[in-house]
């Protein structure tokens, strides 16, 4: 029995040493609040509405447009993590906008847009982060609400 116990434990350890992430995690990453007026400013004088729509807002864009258009904010029914919004702007490789063939948005794999890294500043990319999540709006969930199960007249499951 007291083998069991500390097998166990053991296991819940080794369990619980990989919650930390390793030296690759998130765990205690924050950067300040940003501002959402400077934001969109940056949004704009970075060019960013060359290639991206802002849900819900008329932004200054050249006259003439380019054929494809990513759209951000709007009605989502998960708002995009802080974190999520950061990766994207930095790593706009590491996941590609949903909707589109991959020749609009990629060339082998990599994502078309420009990579910031080099040109934006970190007080930037906090007023660019705050100014879209605040474009965002939650749409609340609505389950579908199921009639009760009959087997034999009896009520066999409820939602």
């Amino acid at each position: 029995m007291r083998m069991v116990c500390i097998t166990i434990g053991i296991c819940m350890l080794a369990g619980l040493s990989g919650c930390g992430g390793g030296p690759k995690s998130a765990k205690g990453f924050t950067l300040p609040d940003g501002d959402i007026e400077r934001g969109q400013a940056a949004f704009v004088s970075l060019k960013c509405t060359d290639c991206h729509r802002v849900a819900g807002i008329d932004l200054s864009v050249a006259e003439e447009e380019q054929g494809m258009s990513v759209r951000l904010g709007g009605e989502v029914s998960r708002i995009k993590t802080y974190g999520e919004l950061v990766t994207s702007i930095i790593n706009p490789s590491h996941r590609l906008p949903e909707g589109f063939n991959e020749e609009e948005i990629a060339v082998d794999g990599e994502s078309k847009m420009r990579n910031y890294n080099d040109v934006m500043t970190v007080s930037q990319l906090i007023d660019v982060v705050a100014f879209l999540q605040s474009r965002y709006e939650l749409i609340e969930y609505e389950p579908t609400d199921y009639p009760p199960f009959l087997f034999d007249d009896k009520v066999v499951a409820t939602k």
